[in-house]
């Protein structure tokens, strides 16, 4: 449960994003009320020959509005990703970071996660050694290309000296760097902590990874329509790209500065199924544990939880076993829950989901406002929850959730209330 300490109290006071409905926060919020959908016909490489040629990529990003055109040339773009938001988010907060003294840049921190890394580069440099031999391979190669690179770009271009690291947990990761973000402050070992996932996975080698698997959909006459969670015909996800950045401050902190506070953390619930390295348990478990884990956490019963953003990725197995994981942590509740499934408009953006899903659940608790759940022409049989179709609802969100499961079991839910002082 949070602690009334001001100093242990955890809150949000500045976010970014960059999604495929838009390049900034407002963008990718007017993108989710409207229903719109971010997926389109591949154009990042020729996708004749993969299974599945749609996905949800970042439209016109102009890097050179956040990096130094030198340091473009060096930085993969997950990188360049995770570098863009996390400047949205400090102005968001205005927090001026050339303004820190020595002490404050030695109290804020980074965990900056994602699901693949550098996984351009990775390409590109095969096709180099293959082409041209291993003596011609990039001195770039390997610092563009390892998973922590975006945690300490973020560290360098801003001079944050704090706890610093990557979170890597599949499509759990964005949750998880909020979790850890968290327990570092809570634990005092920071007073900020910039937070948040980002993933640029959108090519040849990811794309026609997942689409052997067949875990891809494959509609791909109709890509705005592909992704369908809870929908009878959904036939699988639909990659995305982006990133998503909080930033945290204790209250102490927020209020001293006389920061905006969007809402609280309150508490994360974490857990594995321990079951498979891509199936989830078909019995819920670890997801229900979660869910219950993290309101524990918040000191939340279920019937203070207003609305859910479900993982729900829009394959056959796992919309099911996370609606049936709903209503055996909510009972009766469930469904009076206001559900969303955002990922119908995102695509899903891996590494970078959870960051996007929580900064979607954050301004559903600061708006008011719901987002909705589209492409749902006839709801499976078996998902019978209020998934808030087609268009947003207004009503008080005073507790959320938002869940994120990734391969190799990976069960992460976090808990937003609105700040009450």
């Amino acid at each position: 449960m949070a602690s009334s300490d001001s100093a242990h109290r955890v809150v949000v006071t500045g976010l970014g994003a960059l999604t495929p409905l838009g390049n900034t926060v407002a963008d990718y919020w007017e993108g989710l009320m409207d229903g719109k959908s971010g997926a389109g016909p591949i154009t990042k490489f020729d996708a004749s020959d993969v299974r599945s040629k749609i996905a949800c990529e970042v439209k016109d990003f102009d890097a050179s509005q956040y990096i130094d055109e030198k340091q473009i040339e060096r930085q993969d773009l997950f990188s360049q990703y995770a570098l863009a938001v996390t400047q949205q988010a400090f102005d968001d907060a205005g927090l001026d970071t050339e303004a820190l003294t020595p002490d404050e840049r030695d109290d804020i921190g980074v965990v900056m996660g994602t699901g693949v890394g550098g996984s351009n580069i990775f390409v590109d440099e095969v096709l180099n050694l293959e082409e041209n031999g291993a003596r011609r391979i990039s001195p770039f190669f390997v610092p563009m290309m390892i998973s922590n690179m975006a945690a300490g770009l973020i560290a360098m271009e801003h001079t944050l000296r704090g706890p610093n690291h990557c979170v890597v947990s599949a499509c759990a990761t964005g949750n998880d760097a909020v979790t850890d973000g968290l327990l570092l402050m809570q634990q005092g070992h920071a007073d900020a902590m910039l937070v948040g996932g980002t993933e640029a996975s959108v090519n040849e080698l990811c794309v026609g990874g997942f689409s052997s698997m067949r875990a891809m959909s494959t509609r791909n006459d109709d890509p705005t329509a592909a992704s369908r969670p809870f929908d009878k015909d959904r036939d699988g996800f639909v990659i995305a790209e982006g990133a998503g950045a909080l930033l945290l401050e204790t209250l102490e902190r927020a209020q001293e500065r006389g920061a905006p506070i969007y809402a609280e953390v309150a508490g994360v619930g974490k857990s594995n199924d321990a079951h498979h390295y891509a199936a989830p348990d078909p019995d819920g478990r670890g997801a229900a544990l979660a869910m219950e884990k993290a309101m524990d956490d918040a000191g939340l019963s279920p019937t203070d939880v207003d609305h859910i953003n479900m993982h729900a990725t829009s394959t056959p197995v796992g919309d099911v076993i996370e609606s049936d994981a709903v209503k055996n942590v909510f009972g009766d509740h469930a469904y009076d829950i206001n559900i969303s499934a955002t990922k119908s408009m995102t695509g899903h953006m891996l590494g970078a989901a959870g960051a996007a899903e929580a900064i979607a659940t954050i301004l559903a608790i600061h708006e008011g406002r719901v987002p909705p759940t589209i492409n749902v022409d006839e709801l499976d049989e078996d998902c019978d929850l209020n998934y808030t179709l087609d268009e947003p609802v207004d009503r008080d969100v005073n507790a959320a959730l938002t869940n994120a499961f990734g391969f190799g079991g990976h069960n992460t839910t976090l808990a937003f209330t609105s700040y009450d002082d």
